[in-house]
């Protein structure tokens, strides 16, 4: 599941579950929805990914794409180690900001401070 907050400033788009293969018909519907909100800042928040294959960092590297052709940045929040390595084996982690010290919650918390689309 996906969940994208939007701020004046930023869109945090939360993943739960697996980021692979089996998700990954949502993916173009999910990045053109974060394409089209036009931020500078991207967050992707991945304290609730369970796993994520090379077909979820391929997703992951198209919303960083996209925004840095924006003139924007990319900060993967809450990322396993494991997950870091898939997307330097694919050759693109330095894509990517990486906020070492974000502290996961150890439950879901996500608060909105303008708008939230589930997908």
């Amino acid at each position: 599941m996906f969940e994208i907050v939007t701020s004046p400033t930023e869109t945090t788009v939360a993943v739960v579950g697996d980021l692979d293969l089996a998700e990954r018909d949502q993916f173009p519907g999910i990045a053109a929805r974060v394409t089209g909100l036009r931020r500078r800042l991207l967050v992707i928040d991945m304290c609730d990914v369970t796993f994520m294959d090379s077909t979820g960092a391929a997703f992951l590297i198209t919303l960083a794409d996209a925004a840095r052709k924006r003139g924007g940045t990319t900060v993967l929040r809450g990322c396993s180690e494991r997950d870091l390595f898939v997307l330097e084996v694919c050759g693109a982690l330095n894509m990517f900001d990486v906020d070492s010290e974000h502290l996961c919650p150890p439950e879901p918390a996500r608060v909105s401070t303008s708008r939230t689309i589930r997908a």
